[in-house]
């Protein structure tokens, strides 16, 4: 399955979806694409109620992502995530440092 990145502006916050699957053949894509965000300072909100899977490599991308926007006074969030993917956040040790949520406030649907 391929993935889609869906994404706009609400106040001063990026809502960005993302659905499919996370892998090592999309991930270079999605950092392409939110990188550049996350470097400018942004407040990156990003919904992954629709990723079906991910792997290492999109773990990687978050944690790219998470420091960029830390360095340029950013933030990052990730909102409505299955069960499945917040384990791997908790069992990696990355639910203590990246803000991750089960609930959505509002990611483009």
């Amino acid at each position: 399955m391929n993935m889609s990145v869906k994404e706009h502006q609400i106040d001063q916050k990026t809502k960005i979806s993302v659905s499919g699957e996370i892998d090592v053949y999309s991930a270079p894509e999605l950092r392409e694409t939110l990188m550049p965000k996350a470097e400018a300072g942004e407040h990156l909100e990003i919904c992954l109620k629709d990723v079906t899977y991910m792997d290492s490599t999109g773990l990687g991308v978050f944690v790219g992502l998470f420091k960029a926007a830390q360095k340029a006074g950013g933030t990052l969030k990730l909102e409505n995530l299955s069960e499945r993917l917040v384990r791997l956040f908790e069992i990696t040790g990355l639910k203590d440092i990246i803000d991750i949520s089960a609930k959505s406030e509002g990611g483009v649907q």
